[in-house]
């Protein structure tokens, strides 16, 4: 799912491109798409875009007359810059919004289909689709702390709630996490004040420095590779490669549809994990620290 970083560089590269534009036809392909009625989505049509607000991981164009389109990518949404009227391809396209000189095409892989597109009249309406979340650029470290700790869960499940923190998922959590050398299962009311400013000083770094690669490596383009996973990236998706602070091997735990990576020498003290799946499986017999679960491959290889 594209983060606060992906959509600070989306936004900004449409600032360039659609601010001050009219869109002129809007083409809805996926039914499932709009979860709106009124006002009918018709009615963006010849309206100039007056600004952009980013809401969570939400995108929001504000037309004049006090209209927003807000654009929710979820997992495997897109937009692309493409020459105006580009054919909208299904199954993967979504919707079009045509400018007077270009398209702007939404797309989105997979069959689940996510993405969701509200039209809203009105700052109420539009406050409306806000979950509550603390903009940590706008934070002082006494009101990140009260967030975290508001209740007692999971830093993983914290970091990546909407209504606690903004714009937040699973990639860049595992990033901040690795950088505060911090368990993903530490509970947040058992954490101590310096592992609290560790963590609002990783958050704020981590997600600055992916702002300044992202605008870097996107220079004036349009910004076509939005992925979770990016070679420069230090535990996200690197499951069984050598942690770069210590050389050991990242490991993972999973959880419903997602799971965290990790480092158990520099987060969690050389303790593994429980995985939910595996731990189930084996029960008494999990391993307790990496080096136990290499002799226990290392056995069943054998065997």
């Amino acid at each position: 799912m594209p983060e606060l970083p992906d959509i600070v560089v989306y936004m900004e590269a449409l600032e360039k491109r659609i601010v001050g534009q009219k869109i002129t036809t809007i083409r809805v392909a996926s039914p499932s798409l709009l979860r709106t009625v009124v006002p009918p989505l018709n009615t963006a049509e010849g309206k100039r875009v007056e600004k952009l607000r980013r809401i969570g991981k939400r995108i929001c164009i504000g037309l004049e007359g006090d209209l927003w389109l807000v654009l929710h990518l979820m997992i495997a949404g897109r937009l692309h810059w493409r020459a105006r009227g580009a054919k909208l391809a299904r199954p993967r396209g979504l919707a079009a919004f045509d400018f007077e000189d270009a398209s702007l095409l939404w797309t989105e892989a997979g069959s689940q289909k996510r993405a969701s597109l509200y039209f809203i009249a009105g700052e109420e309406n539009l406050r409306s689709l806000d979950p509550g979340g603390l903009e940590v650029f706008d934070a002082s470290l006494e009101q990140f702390a009260a967030t975290l700790t508001s209740a007692n869960h999971t830093l993983k499940r914290a970091l990546t709630d909407p209504r606690m923190f903004s714009g937040i998922g699973n990639a860049y959590s595992d990033e901040i996490l690795f950088e505060a050398r911090l368990s993903p299962l530490q509970l947040t009311q058992k954490m101590t004040p310096q592992q609290i400013q560790q963590l609002h000083a990783a958050t704020r770094s981590i997600l600055l420095l992916w702002i300044d690669r992202l605008r870097t490596e996107t220079g004036a383009k349009f910004p076509e590779k939005v992925t979770a996973f990016h070679d420069q990236m230090a535990i996200h998706g690197k499951y069984k490669q050598p942690c770069p602070r210590c050389g050991q091997l990242i490991q993972r735990l999973r959880y419903a549809a997602n799971e965290a990576n990790y480092c158990p020498y520099c987060q969690t003290g050389g303790k593994l994990l429980a995985d939910r799946s595996l731990s189930r499986l084996l029960r008494e017999d999990w391993p307790k620290t990496p080096e136990a679960l290499e002799s226990y491959i290392d056995k069943r290889k054998i065997s």
